[in-house]
């Protein structure tokens, strides 16, 4: 059962996290639209429906829930300094422990309601995340800089490792009108001699039938005997499993799939022989590591600010704000740590946890037994 003081400590939790929220939501949102509108009126340039209206609509809102979710454990770390330091200073707490209640009974209502945040977030990371990032991840790349919009939109080379024997080199690829030229298809046996070679000029995807078309196409057979069959064409239509999106990944294919379907990829590229797979197991840790880490800085955030200081609020909230900095730069330079392959993602991912857990149960221990 709850108590009086359980549903006034719930409430103060919630409503400070709910505060600093939409607080968060607005002043970014704000910030990053005056940043970007001279990119959209780029993207307008190109295409005469992506404005500033269709962005708000189509991008930002879900652009918000990716940016949420990121900061979330920071949220919830500060917003638990703020009103457990305003308790503190009002002698509240002091009051809680005079009444005879034990600092571990007072922890409860902090403890079920970061369960219950953390629960929330961990069926978001999991399920809808990836949702949104599909519909963030349309238009996103239109808000980066021209030289980072070439690389997700414009044309380059690209490869791809269908299984362990069979490749596809595509000399120029256009990411966004999935059209390119110089196409070639290689096939090998075990032992790494060519059996098979397929050529084109030209190469484009039919999305409606979901197959490459290639012109002025050559193939090449190698027989047994190591003598060749050589074939010609001009229209050869050819289907290898998987949409270009799939065949050609970049750094975000992994954001936009739900755990079964980004455990299912990962599976996939691992069987063809894919070593540039960091990236998306980085993605899957964090999807879990994340939600965990609300639970242990609720805590450190509770033992930090329930006793009054000659400070006050702004101490703590300089130490919070401190600490959240570290825990969120440790965050992004683990991955690339984890990359450029010098640390295993599980424990680039889960390593701030690991550090913030044993600090965070020492001081909780050590507040509980004053």
């Amino acid at each position: 059962m709850f108590t009086i003081i359980d549903r006034y400590i719930i409430k103060k939790y919630l409503g400070t996290f709910s505060f600093m929220l939409i607080l968060l939501s607005i002043v970014v949102l704000v910030i990053d639209v005056q940043q970007k509108i001279p990119r959209i009126e780029n993207a307008t340039a190109i295409d005469a429906k992506l404005n500033l209206t269709y962005f708000l609509v189509h991008f930002y809102p879900f652009w918000i829930i990716n940016l949420i979710m990121t900061f979330l454990s920071i949220l919830v770390f500060i917003s638990v300094i703020y009103f457990t330091s305003r308790m503190a200073n009002n002698t509240e707490i002091v009051a809680v422990i005079s009444s005879g209640a034990s600092f571990h009974r007072f922890a409860r209502p902090y403890l079920l309601t970061s369960l219950f945040i953390a629960l929330i977030s961990l069926v978001i990371n999991h399920f809808v995340l990836p949702w949104a990032n599909i519909k963030k991840n349309e238009l996103e790349a239109y808000t980066y800089s021209a030289a980072n919009k070439e690389k997700v939109l414009g044309t380059g080379p690209v490869t791809a490792q269908i299984s362990r024997t069979e490749y596809i080199f595509i000399n120029s690829w256009n990411k966004r009108e999935k059209r390119g030229s110089g196409f070639i298809f290689q096939k090998f046996d075990k032992n790494r001699k060519m059996l098979y070679e397929l050529k084109a000029s030209d190469v484009f995807w039919d999305k409606d039938k979901k197959q490459f078309v290639l012109n002025n196409y050559t193939e090449k057979t190698v027989n047994k005997d190591d003598s060749e069959k050589l074939a010609d064409g001009s229209e050869l239509r050819k289907s290898y499993g998987h949409a270009p999106e799939e065949l050609f990944p970049n750094e975000l294919l992994g954001q936009n799939k739900t755990t079964p379907e980004l455990l299912k990829f990962i599976q996939r590229e691992k069987e063809k022989g894919n070593s540039n797979l960091n990236t998306h197991l980085n993605e899957l840790y964090k999807r879990t590591s994340m939600p965990i880490s609300i639970v242990i800085l609720t805590f450190l955030a509770l033992s930090l600010s329930s006793q009054k200081k000659r400070g006050g609020l702004g101490i703590n909230l300089a130490i919070g704000i401190s600490l959240a900095f570290i825990f969120v730069f440790s965050f992004e330079a683990l991955k690339v740590v984890s990359e450029n392959k010098s640390m295993s993602p599980g424990l680039a991912m889960w390593f701030p946890n690991i550090i913030f857990f044993p600090l965070a149960l020492v001081l909780y221990l050590r507040r509980a037994n004053q």
